[in-house]
């Protein structure tokens, strides 16, 4: 079982205007609201792909009710925990001449010492069974500045695969805790590094503590540094369409590769199919599956050598 947890879940509004044109006024052709954060989005994709992942974390208030009914719509199990604040919400402006999207995040409810410890007796509760555990997105006000690495650490001792999906702070203070993978796209990777020579950058990221560490490049393809080798994936063409939901795909690949063992090459290859089909959808959380099948065989999966060989790693049991 795959289970995502979403720390900081949102009702994510889209809408799509012809041409998005600052300090004006625009009519919006169409609006999607949806359960949404990226751990949220991960399960969407998961669910398309034929999946049945559990989705944890926190909803609260009239938002995060309706973050409840249309997870119970989409047949996705919700085990959120309860918390007293408002959940938030996003809205994407995708602007349909150029495929740009335009986001604005709510910056989530305060979560109490109570809450965060009701929450971790929820996520421990949950961990028999669970073979991989994805933990995505920002962190609500609150919370421990370790929130991440204590949930890792706990997913750990229970037998699960780490897959974490988030930047800044977060993301620094997590990788003492390990993660079998880590998903930072190119502007995290170097915010967190000082190193914009992505390769460079996730072979440094793995000698501070992330076992596997996965750069995605957004159209240019991905980048990973692993255990058992690097590799470049690159899609076949540079796509138009919304890249909100992109990373959230290739994160979902990942998740289920992982899952089944797959060797490093081809959990790429879906990881790039899937963050492709992803930019044809109007919303995130969604994939085009016709789109998908066309590109898997398309995606090109190169080995490559940084410029100094990765670190050693004793606790490889995670990664394929």
């Amino acid at each position: 079982m795959i289970l995502t947890v979403t720390l900081n879940a949102a009702l994510d509004v889209t809408w799509s205007v012809a041409r998005l044109t600052p300090h004006s006024s625009h009519r919006v052709d169409t609006a999607h609201e949806r359960a949404g954060g990226k751990g949220v989005n991960v399960a969407r994709v998961l669910v398309l792909l034929g999946h049945a992942p559990v989705v944890t974390g926190f909803a609260g208030g009239r938002t995060g009710q309706l973050i409840r009914d249309d997870l119970r719509t989409t047949g996705i199990r919700d085990c959120l925990v309860e918390m007293a604040g408002d959940s938030r919400r996003t809205l994407a402006v995708v602007s349909r001449d150029d495929g740009d999207a335009t986001v604005f995040n709510g910056r989530g409810p305060h979560v109490t010492p109570a809450e965060w410890e009701h929450f971790s007796q929820r996520f421990t509760s949950l961990l028999p069974g669970v073979r991989v555990v994805v933990l995505s997105g920002s962190t609500p006000p609150g919370l421990p500045f370790n929130a991440y690495a204590s949930l890792i650490r706990t997913a750990a001792a229970a037998g699960a695969i780490t897959v974490l999906d988030t930047s800044g702070p977060a993301l620094v203070e997590a990788l003492e805790a390990h993660p079998d993978v880590i998903k930072p796209n190119a502007s995290e990777i170097s915010a967190a590094t000082g190193c914009d020579d992505l390769m460079e950058a996730a072979v440094a990221l793995r000698a501070r503590g992330a076992r596997s560490v996965v750069v995605s490049a957004g159209p240019d393809g991905l980048y990973a540094v692993t255990p058992t080798g690097a590799w470049r994936a690159t899609p076949p063409d540079r796509l138009a369409g919304n890249p909100t939901g992109a990373g959230d795909a290739c994160v979902a690949a990942i998740a289920a590769g992982l899952r089944v063992g797959s060797a490093w090459p081809d959990v790429l290859r879906e990881a790039v199919a899937q963050s492709a089909a992803a930019v044809a959808c109007p919303a995130a959380g969604d994939i085009d599956i016709a789109a998908y099948r066309r590109f898997l065989p398309e995606v090109a999966v190169t080995q490559v050598h940084p410029g100094r060989a990765a670190p050693a790693d004793s606790l490889q049991h995670a990664s394929p």
